[in-house]
């Protein structure tokens, strides 16, 4: 590996060179929540902060370095006689002695003097009081939590910790640290000085991401000269974002699972090529920047020419499209730069135009008068997915653009048909659509239905015009539903599309495309807001007799998410894909299993969604957007005179030729009038696996990386995004476009709710990974698109979930938050507490590693991997962990279910290495000199554990690693981003899971030595303690780990008691199995009087919460599952202290305490 400059610290914890880096520090006062800018301490360059707690020989999060002494064998490593000790006969040498205290006070704990290096000292009164305020809190902090768990060992409960999701809003602000040594983008970050004494997202992520790219780490080119290369390629898509957001945290998950992946690939020596790309977003960015025109000029787009608005619609694009890339650089995606993609660029609008004249020779492309999804606001066709179906429990009242009052939807209308001749009967028919009366053409019922079985074949008068009405019988009807008779309005309605097909009905079209009446309506409805011409209706009907009431109808109304108003269906002349046949060819995809969808569960949907697919329309009324590369031949028709001539040609030129051909005229005689619409955004979005490798043109990317090797998207696109690029890549390359989808869950809150601005629980990822005071959460909520009683529900949400707004977390501790989930399940439910978690997270690596390398010491040399042989039972111990943490990580990459890779390596980062490994090599450590296997098995824990950790933790990975010292021979790689990735194959050698079992063993008995402390509430002391057994084989166990077995229990010297030899009078027992019994010294270390009180309050509390449950009435299921588990956990308890207050009063009867002397 490439490391630290030459002739520098390799480590860069104990150089003598300068450190550049300052330390910002949020206040701790009102501002930090009312969003002032927070105070600000800094560090002039070239000055470490004052850092006692190196002084003192601690790093924070892993407990003194300075061991204690009752936990430390001899230098020899044998047990002994312990100066001090009171004579236990022919117990005695059967324990490890303790040495004084002195003894392990060595300057290789703290900060070793050395020439050059820039004494410690206060930065000014201001900083130092909030270091001291700080430090204040976090000791008061420290014994609140101390108090609340010996509360928790009194009450005997084991209750489960708060999870991240539930823990307190509040959090402690954190230093900043900023890295300052000045660096040129592209420039290798400098990492021969001093790491921070804590972890800072701001300084770790500096200056990385822009020497990886420079390098080249990112592009399959370099990648094939890597030697770990595999010959393999991988090759993803980013799913392009609209170029008129930033992205969302649903993007960050996306973001954060693809590049784990694609880092993994990248580092096990596969060619990795993931492309970058952005979508034109045709509806969306017109709308923006038609609303800018208005704001900055007052203009609107009708007032300029078509080139005018691209101009401007291109000007703002280069002015605001970069947002998304530098969000993605923040983010840590390793994108193949050099290869992105925009669907609006020249290759793509080549691509779009091959794609649409191919589908119209193939009879897949056509054009038809059908009924379109139809946004009034926009006046333009819009797509499926962005139609938002509401629901409404009943009569809900909405205000919608253009109409100039509320309007009551939700409500079911009864309208009376008069029978024509009777002057009596009548049908009663129920609409929710009374403003589309206007375009009836029939009644319908059910032929079943007894209500109006004499009336079939009769007409009706319409209500409004006189008109006469056929009444006709349909199996469609719900005769259940409302009055059993429903109007037909062909024009405006899918289903009365399809009835009125069936019956020969011809459609009346009432609405026009502005959603203003249509002259069909007569003079005194032509040119209203629909929604207006609906209460002028009411009160004509009401006129007229014919009202017959109104209630409250449950419903789904269609909502177009980009305006906000309501969508009709219109008829209009588009462009359609037929889709009967591809859709059929991507359903037996799937059923044959050439294309998986991953997690399997969505294979249901996709098979349905295809067996009743429709053709999909491709027209939409734009200016911006993929320009329709078909002509109509102006006065020309085929078929007579009943139909328009269209034409279809990659140029204007070829299509002239066609029509010449077409209609036998000169083509210089014809005169073609391009189609003003374009194509849908998602026509050119799914193109993009082979558009964006340069298809239709053969070239070398799409030779080597096409079809893709993954899809990875959100699971609410599988049909609109993934199910078209199906289709159309299928059919226009002869080949799936990717055989493999990978499906992630929808980002919730924590409350499971889904992600809305109208509910102020949108997450910015940004906001997570910087930090945001909760004034200007706030004020981005203003600055939206919300009305006013929105506003005031997402202001309250956002106040009462980020009472001090969202703390600075980091992209690492973001990025493994996301993957933490197991994200192929169920809606994945987010907070900012759990994202703070992994933050925590980071610090204990970086702690752990600055404790490491202070550890290895300068003149460090590590052995290679494969030539390392554990000395010891817990070197061996933490590299079997390694190695099974490797086989873990490996398995969940395979499965692409990175949870288990994150669970693995929070485990052995947090229990294996820091809780367990760490503390009970200190004691070794120590020692002077210090065996050389501790620092060999230390460094293997870090290059390996971060390595391991590289995919989901770039940034902080890359800082750690490169501090490392590297290994002889110089043939590292030059980033960690490139470094060979650990495998379970290449491990192998490490992994003893036989000694794993028996290491567990060992903390079973670590927990019930800690278990026996609380009980006597041995603070402070650390007691002798002794191991019977009469199992050879599980003496001989203990026998290898006693002397960690006492530093991890936090005793004194642990020693053997042989099988049958009755142990010392004064020493609480306790057994750890049917063979296995411990004892732990208590005579002159407990008070017995005092005690036996303490144990007397705790048991009379334990018995009133015992007796409080057994009066409880049994219930069923989880509650009295609960309910048995706690009792069972009081009765053991008490148990428990029934026992220690026999052993107390035994011990006060053969020593008096201390108060009777």
């Amino acid at each position: 590996m490439s490391h630290a400059a030459p002739g520098a610290s390799p480590r860069g914890f104990l150089s003598p060179r300068r450190t550049r880096w300052s330390r910002r520090r949020r206040p701790l006062d009102r501002r930090a929540a009312n969003g002032a800018e927070p105070a600000t301490a800094h560090v002039p360059s070239g000055t470490p902060p004052p850092c006692p707690a190196r002084l003192a020989g601690h790093v924070p999060g892993l407990g003194s370095l300075v061991p204690s002494p009752f936990a430390v064998a001899a230098a020899a490593g044998r047990p002994g006689i312990a100066a001090g000790w009171p004579d236990l006969g022919p117990f005695q040498a059967l324990l490890m002695p303790h040495l004084p205290l002195a003894s392990f006070r060595s300057p290789f704990w703290g900060l070793r003097p050395s020439q050059g290096l820039p004494r410690f000292h206060p930065l000014s009164t201001h900083s130092k009081s909030h270091g001291s305020s700080i430090s204040r809190r976090n000791h008061e902090a420290k014994q609140k939590r101390q108090r609340e768990k010996q509360a928790a060992l009194e009450a005997g409960i084991a209750r489960k910790s708060k999870s991240a999701a539930e823990s307190s809003k509040a959090w402690t602000p954190k230093e900043v640290v900023v890295y300052e040594i000045p660096t040129e983008p592209g420039e290798k970050k400098d990492v021969s000085g001093l790491l921070p004494p804590a972890y800072s997202p701001r300084y770790v992520e500096a200056a990385w991401y822009s020497w990886w790219v420079r390098e080249g780490f990112f592009k399959p080119e370099y990648q094939m000269k890597l030697p770990q290369a595999t010959g393999e390629t991988f090759s993803m898509c980013i799913p392009p974002p609209n170029i008129t957001g930033s992205l969302h945290i649903g993007h960050a998950l996306t973001v954060a699972i693809q590049d784990a992946l694609v880092r993994w690939h990248r580092m096990c020596g596969d060619q990795v090529l993931w492309v970058p790309g952005s979508d034109h977003a045709g509806i969306a960015t017109q709308a923006v920047v038609e609303k800018q025109l208005w704001k900055e000029r007052g203009v609107r787009r009708h007032e300029l020419s078509r080139e005018e608005f691209l101009r401007e619609v291109w000007k703002w694009k280069e002015e605001k499209g970069g947002e998304i890339s530098e969000q993605l650089q923040a983010l840590g995606a390793s994108l193949d730069w050099d290869r992105e993609c925009f669907t609006m660029d020249a290759g793509s609008s080549v691509a779009v135009t091959e794609a649409f004249v191919r589908l119209y020779e193939a009879g897949l492309l056509y054009r038809s008068q059908q009924l379109v999804n139809w946004s009034c606001a926009l006046r333009s066709a819009i797509s499926d997915i962005e139609v938002e179906s509401r629901p409404l429990p009943g009569r809900t009242e909405l205000r919608l653009p253009g109409c100039p009052t509320p309007v009551s939807f939700g409500l079911l209308f009864s309208v009376a048909f008069p029978v024509d001749g009777e002057p009596d009967a009548e049908v009663v028919v129920g609409t929710t659509r009374p403003e589309t009366l206007p375009g009836d053409v029939a009644v319908a019922v059910h032929p079943d239905d007894s209500r109006h079985a004499h009336l079939h074949g009769r007409q009706l008068r319409h209500p409004l015009t006189g008109q006469l009405l056929p009444l006709i019988t349909d199996c469609a009807v719900q005769p259940h539903v409302g009055t059993g008779a429903v109007k037909v309005t062909p024009a405006h309605s899918p289903a009365d599309a399809e009835l009125g097909a069936r019956h020969g009905l011809s459609p009346l079209s009432v609405i026009s495309e502005d959603g203003t009446m249509t002259s069909l309506c007569g003079d005194w409805l032509q040119g209203l807001h629909r929604f207006v011409a609906r209460e002028k209706i009411m009160s004509a009907l009401t006129e007229r007799g014919l009202f017959r009431g109104l209630q409250n109808h449950p419903m789904v109304l269609p909502i177009c998410s980009r305006s906000g108003d309501v969508v009709e269906y219109l008829l209009k002349s588009q462009w359609f894909v037929r889709c009967q046949e591809l859709g059929a060819r991507a359903a037996q995809a799937v059923e044959s299993g050439a294309l998986e969808l991953s997690p399997s569960f969505h294979q249901k949907n996709w098979q349905h969604w295809f067996s009743h697919i429709g053709d999909w329309c491709v027209s939409r009324q734009l200016w911006w957007g993929h320009r329709i590369p078909a002509y109509l031949v102006v006065e020309e028709h085929t078929k007579g005179d009943e139909e328009d001539c269209w034409v279809v040609g990659r140029t204007e030129a070829e299509a002239r030729k066609i029509a010449a051909e077409l209609t036998g005229k000169p083509g210089a005689e014809l005169t073609l009038q391009r189609d003003p619409d374009v194509l849908d955004t998602w026509f050119s979005s799914a193109l993009f696996p082979f558009a964006a490798l340069g298809w239709p043109q053969e070239t070398p990317d799409l030779a080597r990386f096409y079809p893709l090797s993954l899809l990875e998207t959100g699971s609410d696109l599988l049909l609109f995004w993934v199910g078209r690029m199906v289709m159309l890549g299928t059919q226009l390359t002869g080949q799936l476009p990717f055989s493999k989808v990978l499906l992630h869950s929808m980002v919730r809150d924590r409350q499971g709710r889904k992600m809305s601005k109208s509910l102020g629980n949108v997450l910015d990822p940004r906001d997570i990974i910087s930090g945001v005071e909760l004034q200007v959460l706030q004020a981005k909520l203003r600055d939206g698109n919300l009305d006013a009683t929105e506003l005031v529900i997402a202001a309250a949400a956002q106040r009462k979930d980020f009472p001090h707004g969202i703390p600075e977390c980091g992209t690492d501790a973001l990025r493994f938050a996301l993957c933490s989930h197991g994200a192929l399940g169920g809606d994945l439910h987010l907070s900012v507490s759990e994202v703070l978690s992994s933050r925590h997270f980071c610090n204990k690596i970086w702690n752990a590693l600055r404790f490491i390398l202070n550890a290895l010491g300068e003149q460090f040399v590590p052995q290679p991997a494969e030539e390392l042989s554990p000395s010891s039972p817990m070197d061996a111990w933490i590299l079997s962990r390694l190695a099974h943490t490797a086989r873990e990580c490996e398995r969940g990459f395979l499965a692409r279910e990175l949870s288990l890779t994150t669970h693995a390596l929070r485990h052995f980062w947090l229990h294996s290495l820091c809780d367990v490994y760490l503390e009970a090599v200190k004691p070794v450590l120590s020692r002077s000199p210090h065996p050389p296997g501790p620092p060999q098995a230390l460094f293997s824990c870090a290059d390996t554990g971060l390595r391991l950790l590289a995919p989901l933790m770039p940034f902080l990975a890359e800082e750690l690693w490169q501090r490392l010292p590297p290994r002889p021979g110089g043939n590292s790689a030059p980033s960690i981003s490139v470094a060979p990735y650990p495998t379970a194959r290449s491990l192998g050698h490490w992994h003893q899971p036989e000694l794993e079992q028996r290491f567990s063993r060992v903390q079973e008995a670590v927990q019930a030595l800690r278990a026996l402390r609380a009980t006597y509430q041995l603070t402070k002391a650390r007691p002798r303690v002794l191991l019977q057994s009469s199992e050879p084989g599980e003496q001989g166990l203990f026998e290898a780990f006693l002397e960690p077995l006492g530093t991890l229990g936090h005793c004194g010297a642990v020693g053997l008691l042989p099988p049958g030899v009755a142990a010392p009078s004064g020493w609480a027992q306790a057994p750890l199995s049917d063979t296995t019994q411990m004892y732990m010294e208590l005579q002159g270390l407990v008070d017995p009087q005092t005690h036996l009180s303490l144990l007397a309050a705790r048991r009379h509390k334990l018995q009133k919460q015992l007796d409080g449950l057994m009066a409880w009435t049994p219930s069923e299921g989880e509650a009295e599952t609960k309910r048995q588990q706690r009792l069972s956990s009081l009765q053991l308890e008490l148990s428990k202290l029934d026992k220690a207050a026999s052993h107390l009063r035994q011990l006060m009867d053969a020593c008096p305490s201390p108060g009777e002397l």
